[in-house]
């Protein structure tokens, strides 16, 4: 079943982010994470895209969605400090030995949430910058509804997918046509949510606090899960960022794609 967003908020009532937003201390804040350190693109977050710094247009449109009670940056770097500041958000400087292309994101989410008080954590990834304002509006209003301990972004491929040589979601014995297959669900991290409190006990305790607890999934748009780790990921985003920016047909979650 769908989860119809645009009606949220209609017939007097709170609109949907109200539920999270608002409460007692800073119950909902954004994560934007970002290292100067790159291997397969150098300074990604820096690249300029339409005169701004990559990571800028993370921050403007988590700061300018109303979405969140706080909006961070995450680095270990001062020029990362330095565009949090002049932006009007926050900025968390994580430890040296989690700056490197070794350190795990688990590592840097956990010692940012043992760091500050929240109920929910989201993280934005300023590498996706075709996941829009409506994108992020829907996968807050997913959180809202069902509150879980995971909400995951996630494409829906409703194509014939491998893996290590055996057929995911299809079958060699006969050709199956492609609207009667099971998408293939690929996390994309463009935008991921933690319950806070859930993400630390499990850290604590030694388990895997990425996925602990109850896993949800959002579906976003593949041009909301398009991630830049290379070149041509730029090159691509690039140019496609203006019309995803003015058309309206191409934000927001897909057309007829169910939240599960």
């Amino acid at each position: 079943m769908g989860f119809d967003v645009s009606k949220q908020g209609q017939g007097g009532k709170a609109p949907w982010f109200c539920l999270l937003k608002g409460r007692s201390g800073a119950v909902n804040i954004a994560m934007i994470p970002a290292r100067m350190g790159s291997q397969r693109l150098a300074n990604k977050n820096l690249l300029p895209l339409r005169g701004e710094p990559l990571i800028v247009h993370a921050i403007r449109k988590c700061r300018d969605s109303g979405l969140f009670d706080q909006v961070w940056v995450n680095s270990e770097h001062a020029a990362f400090e330095e565009l949090a500041a002049r932006e009007g958000v926050r900025f968390h400087r994580r430890p040296e030995a989690l700056s490197g292309h070794e350190a795990t994101s688990e590592a840097f989410v956990f010692e940012f949430l043992e760091s500050h008080e929240c109920r929910f954590l989201f993280q934005v990834h300023s590498v996706a910058p075709l996941l829009t304002v409506a994108d992020l509006r829907h996968f807050v209003a997913v959180m809202a509804r069902d509150e879980c301990d995971v909400l995951l972004s996630v494409v829906d491929e409703p194509l014939e997918a491998f893996c290590h040589g055996e057929p995911v979601n299809f079958t060699l014995e006969r050709k199956t046509n492609s609207q009667e297959l099971e998408p293939v669900r690929r996390i994309t991290w463009s935008a991921t949510a933690w319950r806070r409190a859930r993400f630390l006990a499990a850290a604590r305790a030694g388990g895997c606090a990425t996925y602990a607890g109850r896993v949800q999934l959002a579906s976003v748009s593949r041009l909301a899960g398009h991630i830049i780790k290379t070149a041509e990921d730029f090159a691509i985003a690039e140019a496609l960022f203006d019309l995803v920016q003015s058309d309206a047909r191409l934000a927001g979650v897909p057309t007829g794609v169910a939240v599960r």
